[in-house]
């Protein structure tokens, strides 16, 4: 090992790393503006330090592309590498972090908008009157955020992780159901079979043709043409539900939290709705990161 040291040219290896990170962010992106959005830089600053690293390697990296850039080959060659140390310093991170002892301080909590207004604020409560110096950090998104490059150090998730390097605990198996509001309900009658529902409009949480493929496929007898209104956001599209402009399909606990809706057509027997609580197992053995994982699995089980 020592005679590797001492043959070893240091000088190779000096390396900014500052640098590399607003390459590998621009090579994500697509673009100088939106890496430094990324990177919470000014998009000049980000600019300064990928020329700088071109002038260090003395290759061009990125060519301009209309208001983005692209990777030259030489940009292309050298992105796996740089991910491949970008891989290397998370896993650090998560070695590091996951043998802390210390209580105090920030955990991050990926979650779906809906979870992250409807269901988790109670939880989170709870959890601030009994462990005040944890705070949490909601990463509110409706995608699978990348533990393994720490997006998150927990995640809530409705699909249970394949990865080995992750844990994960089924925390409630529930159901989404059929929901509309009084005003809906005035206005078109009350629906208690699934054929009522023909013709009657949806409201879509997800693009009309997905909605629509999703509703069929547990026997209902919806069209695109039935979802007028949809958003990707669940909680804009449970609000447009709540107003009376559809039906809507919701997870049972967030609609029994929402009084001003009522469950409809009884004999449909409702979509299955997972719930996994996951972290990367180097995280796990945190004790900040176990405490508020095992207090959510807790009050989610509940």
């Amino acid at each position: 090992m020592d005679a590797m040291h001492e043959c070893m040219n240091w000088d190779a290896v000096a390396f900014d790393w500052n640098q590399a990170r607003a390459f590998l962010a621009a090579a994500r992106t697509g673009s100088y503006s939106a890496a430094a959005r990324t990177l919470g830089l000014a998009q000049p600053t980000l600019g300064r330090q990928i020329a700088a690293l071109e002038s260090a390697l003395g290759v061009a990296l990125f060519e301009r592309a209309g208001r983005g850039v692209v990777l030259t080959p030489a940009g292309a060659e050298m992105r796996a590498h740089v991910q491949a140390m970008a891989d290397a310093a998370a896993r650090v991170a998560l070695v590091a972090a996951g043998q802390s002892a210390t209580v105090a301080g920030t955990v991050s909590l990926s979650a779906s908008d809906s979870m992250a207004a409807y269901v988790l604020p109670e939880m989170l409560e709870g959890l601030r009157r009994q462990h005040p110096e944890v705070h949490v950090r909601l990463v509110v998104t409706n995608a699978l955020s990348d533990l393994l490059r720490r997006e998150a150090d927990i995640a809530l998730r409705h699909v249970r992780p394949r990865d080995p390097d992750l844990v994960a605990r089924r925390v409630r198996a529930g159901k989404a159901y059929l929901y509309a509001a009084p005003g809906f309900l005035a206005r078109h009658g009350t629906p208690t079979t699934i054929a009522a529902l023909r013709g009657l409009p949806f409201v879509g949480l997800t693009d009309p043709a997905r909605m629509a493929t999703l509703l069929q496929a547990h026997g209902l007898p919806v069209d695109a043409a039935d979802i007028p209104l949809s958003s990707e956001s669940s909680v804009a599209g449970w609000e447009l539900v709540r107003r009376g402009l559809g039906i809507g399909l919701m997870f049972d606990r967030i609609a029994r939290a929402t009084p001003d809706v009522a469950r409809i057509v009884p004999e449909f027997g409702g979509v299955a709705v997972d719930l996994w609580l996951t972290t990367h197992r180097d995280l796990h053995g945190s004790r900040r990161i176990r405490l508020v994982f095992d207090a959510l699995a807790e009050a989610l089980s509940a």
